[in-house]
């Protein structure tokens, strides 16, 4: 059930029919969009490029693949040379990588003619990828917001806003210290977590006291963590 489509022959690789070539290829085009589709239905916030590409990414690992005659080692050196672009373009999340391995390992399979391997190995992914997205699978239970303020030079800031945060917050941490307006001002950027949220402005309130009014800025915690 799970055996190559394709003719092989020992030491000579693969032989292409076009039953052959028409089937993988039918197959990297539908599981292709099938793991475009997943993609777009596990993350909120996606490209329209991006998608293409994970929908086009299985037949052309696949053409690889049949073009060196179905040597892995060199049909994945000929890929790996392909990864040079990714030295001119922004570093993905954890998830996009793990979409674009996804549809690379599928090309790779059609590419060898286990297609129905290719397909049982998409459904089972694919099925992960959704599960795991819309659980709470991974999740923090405390909701971490990120805390900016500009305070003038001559304020000591270790300790400055401690009474207030013990006020409002479960947990606090000061992630980073930055001058500012040529050295005039300091601006710290915390890390807390609110045992209210609803009094989220008070606690602003309390700070704008403190700093003379300067800048504050409230907002969820960055998620660069989710980049490889």
């Amino acid at each position: 059930m799970l055996d190559s489509i394709l003719t092989t022959a020992e030491g000579t690789g693969i032989t292409l029919t076009t039953a052959g070539l028409i089937g993988c290829s039918a197959a990297s085009v539908l599981l292709g969009l099938a793991i475009a589709f997943c993609y777009m239905v596990c993350t909120e916030r996606y490209s329209k490029s991006f998608v293409i590409t994970l929908a086009v990414l299985p037949i052309l690992v696949q053409s690889v693949i049949m073009l060196v005659n179905g040597n892995l080692g060199v049909g994945i050196a000929v890929m790996g040379a392909f990864s040079l672009v990714r030295f001119r373009s922004m570093q993905g999340t954890a998830k996009e990588i793990g979409a674009v391995f996804f549809a690379m390992a599928i090309g790779l399979a059609t590419g060898m003619g286990y297609v129905a391997y290719a397909i049982m190995f998409t459904v089972v992914v694919a099925l992960m990828f959704i599960v795991l997205s819309r659980t709470g699978f991974g999740e923090k239970k405390e909701v971490l917001k990120q805390l900016k303020v500009t305070i003038p030079e001559n304020l000591n800031y270790m300790g400055l806003f401690d009474d207030i945060f013990d006020k409002f917050a479960n947990s606090v941490k000061l992630e980073k210290v930055k001058t500012t307006n040529l050295g005039s001002m300091f601006e710290l950027t915390y890390a807390l977590s609110l045992k209210d949220m609803s009094l989220e402005k008070e606690m602003i309130d309390e700070i704008r006291t403190r700093n003379g009014n300067l800048t504050i800025t409230c907002g969820q915690v960055s998620h660069g963590n989710e980049e490889l």
